[in-house]
């Protein structure tokens, strides 16, 4: 790197006090179970903030742990329960409606929302929630937003919320699903059999 003149924009580490309770009514269904033997078994979801023109919008994002490839995202400038119901649409109707799938997050009030809840209930879904405080039970998709982050948002942000739609849907549905190496090993090492 140093030859090169390269210089790294990985964020230094953070520290996490990790707590083991979880929600009565939403259980820990995944338990870091994330090598998953087939697509369409079980989606992560998560939100995430980013700073475009004079304020902050926020990013919600469905991910399918078998393929490790994005199903479903949507941007707003308000992060409210519709945010995570709208990312969630698009990946059933983007995926063709499958059934029986175990949807995991962490516990941010839009995934405990009544609506969303509602959603699980239609599409026949299970839902899974990480313990509180602790980001490692939902690994995955804190990957996917460090990389987005790291790698492709620019340092001061976006000049508009049209701009960001622009570059973050090509970002999250083009390079990170098709051209960027999946690095993790649980990725490398996964079985499934990956649908384009």
């Amino acid at each position: 790197m140093t030859e090169a003149e390269l210089v790294s924009k990985q964020p230094q580490p953070k520290t996490h006090r990790a707590e083991q309770r979880e929600r009565p009514n939403i259980p820990n269904r995944l338990k870091r179970e994330f090598d998953v033997p087939q697509p369409d078994c079980v989606w992560c979801g998560d939100i995430t903030y980013i700073w475009a023109g004079k304020g902050w919008i926020y990013l919600a994002v469905v991910l399918d742990l078998c393929t490790r490839r994005i199903v479903g995202w949507h941007l707003s400038k308000t992060m409210d329960a519709g945010l995570v119901v709208a990312a969630l649409d698009k990946a059933y109707q983007l995926r063709g409606k499958p059934q029986n799938i175990i949807f995991h997050s962490d516990q941010d009030s839009q995934y405990a929302s009544v609506i969303f809840q509602q959603r699980m209930w239609r599409y026949k879904m299970k839902q899974s929630m990480s313990r509180r405080g602790n980001c490692w039970d939902n690994a995955p998709m804190e990957r996917v937003f460090r990389s987005l982050k790291s790698e492709w948002v620019p340092k001061g942000g976006y000049q508009s919320f049209i701009d960001a739609r622009k570059d973050i849907g090509s970002y999250l549905m083009g390079y990170y699903n098709y051209v960027r190496p999946s690095m993790e090993p649980w990725a490398i090492a996964s079985n499934c059999g990956r649908k384009p």
